[in-house]
C-alpha cells in the first residue's frame, strides 16, 4: 500500500519519458528524413540513438569522458544514427537532432501539472540542458515555477549532485521534496540524497523492481495529482 500523503515543499519532476514520449519524437524525427523506412528500422535506429547517449553519459559518470551537456550528445547521437543508415547531410543530422526538441507530453501532463502547480511549487529537474528544455517546455506546453538542468551540476543524474540542485534551490532539506520520475533508476538517485519518491507508469520507463520502495506509486500523473494535498 502507498505511504499517506505528507506535506511537501516542493514536487521536482523528471521530464524525459516523465513528463513527456521522448521516443516517440525520436522515432519521429527519423522518420522525416527517411519516410521510406520499416518501423523496425526506426526503432532500431532510435535504440541505437538511445543507447549512444547512455554509453556517453555513463562514461561522464564514470569518469571517463570529460562534461559534454545533453545538447552536445544529441549532435553526436543524430550524427551516428545519420552514418548508420547511410546519410551524410549536414542538414538531415540537424533535422534529427531538432526531433529531441519536439516532443509530446502525455495527455495527462499538462492538466496534472497545473493542478499540482496550485497547491505545491512545482520545478522541472532533467538531464537535458538549459538550451534544450527551454525548447522541450515551449513545445510541450509545460508550465514550471523552476526549471533545473543537470548541466548546472555538470554531470548527469543519478549522480547526487543533479538531485542536490533542487534541495539548494528550495533552500530546504532533501526529505521535504518529492521527486517524481517514471524511471526506478532515477527515483533510487533521488532516495540516495534523502528526497521522498513517486513513481508514475507510463508506456515508456524504467518500471520499479519487487525490492523498490517509494513513496507513491500512481498509475498517471492525475492520479497522482489526486494523491497529493496541500499541509
Amino acid at each position: 500500500m502507498d505511504a499517506p500523503t505528507r506535506a511537501y515543499d516542493a514536487v521536482v519532476f523528471d521530464i524525459l519519458g516523465t513528463m513527456v514520449d521522448q521516443p516517440s519524437g525520436i522515432e519521429s524525427g527519423i522518420r522525416t528524413v527517411l519516410p521510406d523506412l520499416e518501423g523496425a528500422e526506426v526503432r532500431r535506429l532510435a535504440d541505437l540513438w538511445d543507447r549512444y547517449v547512455e554509453d556517453e553519459q555513463n562514461a561522464m559518470l564514470a569518469g571517463r569522458r570529460r562534461f559534454a551537456t545533453s545538447s552536445t550528445l544529441t549532435l553526436e547521437a543524430a550524427t551516428a544514427v545519420a552514418a548508420e543508415a547511410g546519410l551524410g547531410g549536414e542538414e538531415q543530422i540537424r533535422t534529427l537532432a531538432a526531433a529531441s526538441e519536439r516532443l509530446t507530453p502525455w495527455p495527462d501532463s499538462v492538466p496534472a501539472l497545473a493542478q499540482i502547480a496550485a497547491s505545491f511549487p512545482v520545478i522541472g529537474l532533467s538531464n537535458a540542458s538549459r538550451q534544450a528544455l527551454a525548447r522541450i517546455n515551449a513545445h510541450a506546453g509545460l508550465r514550471w515555477h523552476q526549471v533545473l538542468s543537470a548541466e548546472d551540476a555538470r554531470t548527469y543524474k543519478p549522480a547526487p549532485e543533479v538531485y542536490r540542485l533542487a534541495a539548494t534551490a528550495m533552500s530546504c532539506p532533501p526529505d521535504r521534496l518529492l521527486m517524481v520520475a517514471a524511471h526506478a533508476w532515477d527515483l533510487r538517485g533521488a532516495q540516495a540524497i534523502g528526497m521522498r519518491t513517486a513513481y508514475v507508469s507510463r508506456p515508456v520507463g524504467d518500471p520499479p523492481s519487487p525490492a523498490d520502495a517509494f513513496d507513491l506509486r500512481a498509475s498517471s500523473l492525475s492520479e497522482l495529482a489526486g494523491m497529493l494535498k496541500p499541509a
